[in-house]
């Protein structure tokens, strides 16, 4: 039995971080859902800084382009979560009724060479967004909304079994992982204390297009496909659960219309892997995909010193989604990691337009081509 809150129908909606990955699948989900002739929805305003993470070719609809800028409804601003005036002025200017706040430093390895700015985007930032929201809605008699993006990572870190429910202690063990937890926390103390009507969601692992190559999926396709070394941390044992981006901004949107506010929501797929079958399977399918003969990736695979701190297992309890939001994962993980494959392998051009040395700046000598020679 369903026990959502009552629906909630935006009608000037802000997303951060709209740029991103993440951010631009839901911005793409939105518009795309929610036809003027069929929606309340009359504005869609996406604030992102445009850092090494956000670009604007990500807001196309399709590799051909056709982007959101087309839809009338769409306003793209770029600036920053933690410029007060910024925030402030837009949501004067725009009367939003409601936040989908997805802006943050999302890399664990950046976190642990350079936690400052973690802790600046994702803790004060989120703070400057939610405090912005409480002035501007303080008194409001009409609904709103305000849901908060997170990760499972401010869990810590599961033995072979068990899952994560919405009620699992924080124990987050890197400097990102921490950064979230205490956003998190933020978040839900401005419901209680302000009665910010906020949401808090926390997903898996993420893939699909468009994702930068610091993260394992894209980069072990892009290093696959470009004859460089495929590194593995530790012994690559390490279990993750993943979601399709496009199911997760379908979970997003779930939780903004149907969410009750103060409530927290798990969303994932269920499917679990290891890091080293997922580069198993990545290196087996872009041969293939390549016409390549079969072991050619797999010999790239180098065994890397495993990361500071790394959690052994995540995994989601999704009973509360699937009972209360009646919201389940659509994407199986097989057809969509080769659809996410024949992406990537696809759109050459965008692989090349996000190899910046911001990227490679991060990327340890293990990411070298197989021939020695710096990328």
């Amino acid at each position: 039995m369903s026990v959502a809150g009552s629906p909630f129908n935006p009608t000037r909606l802000l997303i951060t971080g709209g740029a991103g990955f993440i951010g631009s699948a839901v911005v793409r989900d939105v518009l795309r859902r929610t036809t003027p002739a069929e929606s309340r929805l009359e504005k869609v305003v996406v604030l992102d800084l445009l850092t090494y993470a956000g670009h604007l070719a990500n807001l196309d609809f399709d590799a051909a382009g056709g982007g959101v800028a087309k839809d009338a409804r769409y306003t793209f601003v770029q600036g920053d979560i933690c410029d007060r005036d910024l925030v402030a002025k837009l949501f004067k200017e725009h009367a939003f009724d409601a936040v989908l706040h997805l802006a943050a430093e999302s890399h664990v390895d950046r976190s642990i060479e350079a936690a400052e700015e973690f802790i600046r985007t994702n803790v004060n930032g989120t703070f400057t967004l939610i405090d912005a929201a409480r002035r501007a809605w303080d008194g409001a008699t009409a609904p709103r909304r305000f849901v908060h993006v997170s990760t499972d990572e401010v869990y810590g870190a599961l033995g072979p079994t068990g899952y994560f429910t919405e009620t699992t202690p924080y124990a987050p063990n890197s400097p990102y992982a921490a950064s979230k937890a205490a956003s998190d926390l933020l978040v839900r103390s401005f419901f209680k204390t302000y009665g910010v009507p906020a949401i808090i969601t926390n997903t898996c692992n993420n893939y699909g297009p468009r994702q930068l190559p610091e993260k394992l999926i894209p980069l072990m396709i892009t290093n696959a496909a470009e004859g460089k070394k495929l590194p593995v941390y530790g012994e690559g044992k390490q279990i993750r659960e993943w979601i399709h981006v496009e199911d997760h901004a379908d979970g997003l949107w779930t939780a903004l219309t149907r969410g009750k506010p103060g409530e927290s929501y798990n969303f994932g797929s269920g499917e679990e892997t290891s890091n080293l079958e997922i580069v198993h399977r990545i290196a087996d399918l872009v041969d293939a995909e390549l016409g390549r003969p079969a072991g050619t990736a797999r010999a790239l695979m180098t065994y890397v010193p495993d990361r500071k701190g790394h959690d052994f297992r995540y995994a989601l309890d999704v009973s509360k989604v699937e009972r209360e939001l009646e919201w389940k994962a659509k994407h199986a993980f097989g057809p969509s990691l080769l659809a996410t494959v024949r992406w990537y392998l696809a759109n050459e051009a965008w692989r090349k337009s996000v190899s910046t040395e911001e990227h490679r700046r991060f990327q340890t000598a293990y990411y070298a081509p197989a021939d020695g020679k710096r990328a």
